[in-house]
């Protein structure tokens, strides 16, 4: 790869002020993101930097970082990577070019208004620019915004309020004249003046890392950090989807459902840690299916760009129209599991997908994610019966597991790799090979401590609940805590505190009106929601039940705690997995 890069270290002036140098923010990039604040950081470092306490030395340099690059077949400078630093250092730019005019009549200030010029337009052998020329454009599909830009570059004036980049520009505006104003009184006022966009431009150091081509621009852009908004993996596969869409005539097409698939996943998977965007999501859940369609049964889990870029992207190349049809569909799937939606699923499906909402990990979303495009019709609609019975399975499995053998995410892929092959190719998911010892089962049942707030604690909770035929949905999901339902006081071994019959999911309301030393007496009133509380209680129908008894004792929890076993394992052999 060495022989087809180029890295050269510049300065702001000598970056942009060679001739013929245009810069492209393409199509497939994110909109512009930074906002003022990290804005105002960036201008305080610069001008830190340009005014230490000591004297500034002309040979110091900062460091701004990185720019991924690379020439397109138009002779553009396709940006990669470092879109956010370049707008803002335009704006910058642009800003300290306007303010500047009022002081055209010094030489200082002309000079290097001048070279500021040569930075924002292509100029001529005289260095008089042609402002409908700039250096750098943006068509970034999904930016409503990139007009504003255009015209603030071009003609330094903008009436918009709402947009970053008139923000931004407004930020640096002020920022410009509080330091004139600061030193406007100096005997060498211009001199001062002009030191700072003076030594933005010149001492202030980018690193153009030039590739000779996308993809490998795109694989060097993987191995860095950029301080700005960094494009995800689902970033990158839009770039393949993009030019498949576009080479088809359909551009257009594309960018309105890609922004509006953007915008489903964004209200869908809404608890994602912060190295995962919603849509990387949604390509990891659909991963699997490929996966399955390929007889991949190997239980390493890869990462997304090293599935999807296998041999250069074929899937997203070939098979476009297909994996981006697929994509939308189990977006749709998935919103409506989200909003629990009552007339695509029935109510005691969608009891057990509340259920699965608590599960200890993510693999049920996987394996469910496999049998809903496999078994879907073309309306995406699924077999009622058979749907249901597969979420009772995978539920049983996936609490049994975690019960009895600890089995965390990763564990678990290994199983429920070979159960979505068996989906694909039209067999029963049986986890024939994974069944569990009833002795062991029981044993490990009765021994587990369901203490704290432990995710398999939740979820056990959360299939108590929803086993109850009574127990209606509500419109919109409560956060449920965990209650203990009788104080931990002499009367009670800490084994019976902490067992499942002493403990409940309680709406997060109820729950923080509540005090752990209070009396089951006093705990009751609240759970009912009597006048007198003038709170309403909680709409858990057994809680409901409990909370009509005078008294909740040891004997009552020992009681409810073998009913819960009990019923958890008839559940595990109604769903035929014991051995």
């Amino acid at each position: 790869m060495s022989h087809n890069l180029s890295v050269e270290q510049k300065n702001i002036l000598k970056l942009f002020e060679e001739r013929n140098t245009r810069f492209l923010i393409p199509d497939y990039q994110r909109p512009y993101a930074w906002d003022n604040d990290e804005c105002l950081t960036l201008w305080e470092d610069i001008t830190s930097f340009a005014f230490p306490e000591d004297d500034f030395n002309q040979d110091d340099e900062y460091f701004l970082g990185p720019i991924v690059i690379f020439k397109n077949d138009k002779g553009k400078l396709e940006v990669i990577d470092g879109q956010q630093r370049l707008i803002t250092i335009l704006l910058i730019l642009r800003a300290f070019y306007e303010v500047m005019k009022d002081y055209d009549n010094d030489d200082w200030c002309r000079e290097v208004r001048k070279s500021i010029g040569k930075c924002i337009w292509e100029t001529n052998e005289q260095g008089e620019p042609y402002t409908a020329l700039l250096k750098l454009e943006t068509e970034v599909a999904t930016d409503d915004d990139r007009k504003i830009l255009i015209k603030i570059l071009r003609e330094g004036t903008t009436d918009d309020n709402s947009s970053r980049y008139s923000k931004n520009y407004k930020l640096f505006q002020v920022q410009i004249n509080d330091f004139i104003n600061e030193n406007i009184n100096l005997p060498e006022f211009c001199k001062k003046f002009t030191s700072l966009p003076f030594r933005l431009l010149n001492n202030c150091i980018l690193l153009p890392i030039e590739a000779g081509n996308q993809n490998t621009a795109l694989r060097i852009f993987s191995t860095l950090n950029d301080r700005g908004k960094s494009l995800s993996d689902s970033d990158i596969f839009k770039v393949q989807l993009y030019k498949a869409f576009s080479a088809d005539g359909k551009k257009d097409w594309f960018i309105e459902r890609w922004k509006k698939l953007e915008a489903l996943c964004e209200k869908i998977f809404t608890s994602l840690t912060h190295n995962i965007t919603p849509m990387d999501e949604l390509f990891n859940r659909y991963m699997h299916y490929e996966r399955a369609t390929q007889n991949i049964k190997s239980e390493t889990k890869p990462g997304l760009r090293a599935f999807y870029s296998r041999e250069n992207y074929k899937l997203l190349r070939i098979d476009y129209e297909l994996v981006f049809s697929n994509l939308i569909m189990l977006a749709e799937f998935w919103y409506s599991v989200y909003i629990q939606d009552e007339e695509r699923f029935s109510e005691r499906v969608l009891k057990r997908l509340f259920v699965l909402k608590y599960a200890p990990n993510a693999a049920w979303t996987l394996i469910t994610s496999v049998y809903f495009i496999h078994n879907s019709d073309s309306q995406g609609a699924l077999e009622e019966e058979k749907f249901y019975n597969f979420l009772g399975k995978i539920t049983a499995f996936v609490w049994a597991s975690t019960i009895v053998k600890k089995a965390t995410m990763h564990n678990l892929l290994g199983p429920i790799y070979k159960e979505m092959i068996n989906i694909v190719s039209n067999q029963e998911v049986t986890f024939a090979n994974n069944k569990f010892d009833m002795d062991e089962l029981t044993d490990a049942l009765r021994r587990y401590k369901f203490s704290g707030k432990t995710k398999i604690t939740r979820s056990m909770l959360a299939w108590w609940m929803m086993s109850f035929r009574e127990q209606t949905l509500w419109e919109i999901t409560p956060k449920l805590e965990t209650e203990h339902i009788h104080k931990m006081d002499r009367n009670i071994t800490l084994e019976n505190y902490n067992s499942l019959g002493n403990q409940t999911l309680l709406e997060e309301k109820v729950r923080n009106s509540l005090s752990s030393t209070q009396d089951f007496s006093v705990k009751r009133s609240y759970y009912s929601g009597i006048a007198s509380v003038r709170k309403p209680g909680t709409q858990i129908f057994e809680i409901q039940e409990i909370s009509r008894k005078s008294s909740f004792n040891v004997k009552d929890i020992n009681q409810r705690n073998k009913k819960i076993l009990d019923s958890f394992i008839a559940f595990i052999e109604q769903n035929n997995l014991t051995k």
